[in-house]
């Protein structure tokens, strides 16, 4: 594909930001156009001090001015973004995947109007090989993921039931379920769950722990598939953003070679 595609994205916190330095530094054949913020003057001053002259709209006009919109704004308003820019037959990334989740008739709608849902790996190596092993039957996958306690402090599931992350002085297991459960539970801290779940078999099938763990500085996760085609471990460390501790670096990074995929001649992995 030679067509220079165009690309908005919604917000402009830790990961939105990051996609947009990138896109207006390096990316010759990727166009960022337009973006959403809640703060309309700071997102003007924050692209002005990158050089962007894109503009800045509502959440629910980003699919009126690119062929791509990333979301990446909070999940309460994954709707007001997606479902225009499904109607329209765009190409969605999420990267609320618990999102996409609370909001999956909308896969069907794609359907319907040819637009297309991206998911990146986002924080999740190996998600390849969790797809190529789904063309097969895969018996159990089992994900356990350990966050410092900031990465998890305020996460709806954790004031529903009355647990507190503050002041720990050993690991503690704040979650054991499933996949589809802890994505909406933790929905700004365990998209990958999510992911894992709808590469796999499925996120009601998917198992997950949570665990909050003073002892670590990064975001850990551990895979483990089982299937008929391989059985396989993933040990995951991620570096947290400095912006926001909930998610890692990799994100930002993930949704790039997303893009990039899309207008590059040589595409590896499946």
């Amino acid at each position: 594909m030679t067509k220079k595609l165009s690309v908005a994205i919604g917000s402009l916190g830790s990961v939105g930001m990051a996609v947009a330095r990138k896109l207006v530094d390096s990316d010759a054949n990727l166009q960022l156009v337009a973006v959403s913020a809640r703060d309309t003057a700071r997102a003007q001053d924050r692209l002005d001090a990158i050089g962007c002259a894109c503009a800045v709209v509502p959440l629910s006009e980003l699919a009126n001015m690119a062929d791509i919109v990333i979301e990446c704004a909070p999940a309460e308003h994954f709707r007001e973004l997606a479902e225009p820019v499904i109607a329209a037959g765009k190409i969605l990334i999420p990267i609320s995947v618990a999102g996409l989740l609370d909001n999956f008739d909308l896969v069907d709608a794609a359907a319907r109007s040819g637009a297309r849902i991206m998911v990146p790996s986002g924080a999740i190596l190996g998600l390849d090989a969790l797809r190529g092993a789904a063309e097969g039957t895969i018996e159990e996958v089992r994900m356990i993921t350990r966050k410092p306690p900031g990465g998890l402090a305020g996460a709806p599931y954790l004031e529903a039931n009355g647990i507190s992350v503050d002041n720990l002085s050993e690991p503690l297991k704040v979650f054991d379920g499933t996949a589809e459960e802890g994505a909406r539970g933790f929905p700004a801290n365990v998209n990958v769950a999510a992911a894992v779940g709808l590469a796999g078999i499925g996120p009601a099938r998917t198992s997950l722990e949570i665990w909050a763990d003073p002892a670590v500085t990064r975001n850990l996760h551990e895979i483990h598939v089982r299937a008929d085609a391989a059985n396989f471990r993933l040990n995951i460390e991620n570096v947290p953003s400095e912006e926001n501790p909930k998610t890692g670096k990799l994100v930002a990074l993930s949704i790039l070679a997303t893009l990039r995929r899309m207008t590059s001649p040589l595409v590896v992995g499946t």
